[in-house]
């Protein structure tokens, strides 16, 4: 069985490691195609609409996820947009890429901070360690994403990651 997400605040990064009951192959390509990332993207409740990816240096991944969950109250029906710039993609050990806060027309939103992001796979008896370093442009920035909820979302995100690989 994996172990669960651990998360710690480093200055202005955020510091995110999980181990899964998974090939280091399986984790990098649940996250380079939308076929994959369809399956299991986003919190419990909300699913991608929208995943238009174009998985290499310079390449976009924008998307859209949807809350299709009536108990989440206010969110039910909230869409909220993302656009990813990836910078360096190494197979199955290293995705690097700025993170946006976007519209449906792919342009940022302003007030949104976007992070740099550097996700590391590495191998770990016969499972994988998964490593994100999210860099926010300062401490506040990272405050502001904490504040909204990043770390539970994102803990969502990697339980369904975990069942989406289970069920290959």
């Amino acid at each position: 069985m994996s172990s669960k997400m651990i998360s710690k605040v480093e200055g202005q990064t955020l510091v995110l490691e999980r181990v899964f009951d998974a090939t280091r192959e399986q984790v990098f390509q649940a996250f380079s195609t939308a076929e994959h990332l369809t399956e299991w993207w986003g919190p419990n409740g909300w699913t991608l609409t929208v995943c238009n990816i174009d998985f290499r240096p310079e390449g976009i991944w924008h998307y859209c996820m949807k809350c299709i969950d009536p108990a989440q109250g206010d969110f039910y029906g909230y869409e909220s947009w993302g656009k990813a710039v990836y910078h360096e993609i190494e197979p199955n050990q290293k995705i690097v890429y700025t993170d946006y806060f976007s519209d449906a027309d792919s342009n940022e939103v302003e007030g949104m901070p976007p992070s740099h992001i550097t996700m590391l796979f590495a191998d770990q008896d016969g499972q994988t360690q998964l490593i994100s370093h999210s860099r926010f442009e300062s401490v506040e920035a990272l405050q502001q994403v904490i504040e909204m909820g990043v770390e539970q979302g994102i803990r969502e995100t990697w339980d369904r990651l975990e069942a989406y690989l289970q069920s290959l």
